[in-house]
């Protein structure tokens, strides 16, 4: 009977947690985050309007450029209004369909994000393969059709999973681990098995970001192949350059999020501000640092920056070119 009193019991709200040890300096904390946040919000705004006003940037590259600066600002914006309400007003509550509107955004905007490295690797594999039919290829038609499969496949995988969540019943401890709510956090607060959650939680990863990955590593195989084809060193180096900004980009995305997965599975001895620290760089890290790898990379985005901060007459645009 007690059961069937519980089976659809679900808090009205959640208990998120900042950085466990260091409460009292919540409200410094909140200045260095908020700068994480700005430099996030401002990288990745300058790299679309860039794109979007510099004609000799209307390529392939540089559209799937934007998708992931897109991506990024989406991941900043999902976790912004919990992590400073923790940090700057101490409001650690989040309403139960709340959370889960935000677990499903992040999730969402991550798989979106592994989808479009994928793109850049296929875009980089066409220009280093066949440079000649690279417009030919990637067509604006070819563009269109890869960001909406990539939409498409992430809004479609993470779908289910707050409903997965919504028909479990809370009614022990509602403290999160995090600032935020994610699947695995939530799902351990369950009251009833959450075996379907787990296998449908794991079938989601491969066929996301596992699958992503293989096409990335296959990808990179393929490219330093042909690479090492090429008869002068100078050639090979000059291709693998092209490479180098989204190389950048694909470590800064998965090596958190491979640690977050290791933590995860072996670290529960590990302490709880490990795990807080790990799971806020994996959502952290890549929207602040993909806009500075591809801004110390590209001349138009530092030329764009530049002139937003009015120090043309201070500083010599040829000393940012190479």
């Amino acid at each position: 009977m007690a059961n069937n009193n519980y089976s659809h019991f679900q808090h009205l709200y959640f208990v998120l947690t900042g950085i466990p040890g260091l409460e009292q300096t919540y409200y410094w904390l909140a200045f260095p985050l908020g700068a994480i946040y700005v430099i996030a919000l401002f990288g990745n705004s300058v790299i679309i309007s860039t794109i979007k006003s510099e004609l000799s940037l209307h390529i392939p590259m540089y559209y799937f450029l934007c998708m992931l600066a897109l991506a990024d600002m989406g991941l900043a914006l999902c976790t912004l209004p919990s992590m400073l309400g923790i940090f700057w007003f101490n409001y650690k509550s989040i309403a139960f369909d709340a959370c889960l509107v935000q677990m499903y955004f992040i999730h969402t905007f991550s798989a979106i994000e592994s989808g479009v490295l994928v793109a850049m690797a296929f875009d980089r594999v066409v220009a280093i393969w066949t440079p000649l039919r690279y417009s030919t290829i990637l067509t604006n038609g070819v563009l269109f059709r890869t960001g909406a499969a990539i939409l498409t496949r992430a809004v479609c995988v993470v779908f289910p999973v707050p409903f997965l969540i919504k028909r479990l019943p809370f009614y022990r401890s509602n403290v999160l681990s995090h600032s935020f709510c994610l699947h695995q956090d939530v799902m351990r607060l369950a009251c009833a098995s959450t075996r379907v959650n787990s296998l449908y939680g794991l079938i989601a990863v491969i066929f996301t970001k596992g699958s992503d990955s293989l096409c990335i590593l296959l990808s990179y195989a393929f490219i330093l192949r042909t690479v090492m084809a090429i008869a002068s060193r100078e050639g090979r180096l000059k291709a693998l350059n092209t490479c180098v900004s989204h190389i950048c980009a694909v470590l800064i995305f998965y090596v958190p999020l491979i640690g977050v997965s290791v933590i995860h599975r072996f670290g529960k001895h590990l302490s709880p501000l490990t795990h807080v620290l790990m799971a806020n760089a994996y959502l952290l890290i890549p929207p602040v640092l993909n806009p500075i790898v591809y801004t110390v990379k590209t001349k138009e985005i530092r030329r764009k920056i530049i002139q937003i901060f009015g120090l043309e007459k201070k500083l010599k645009l040829g000393v940012f070119e190479r």
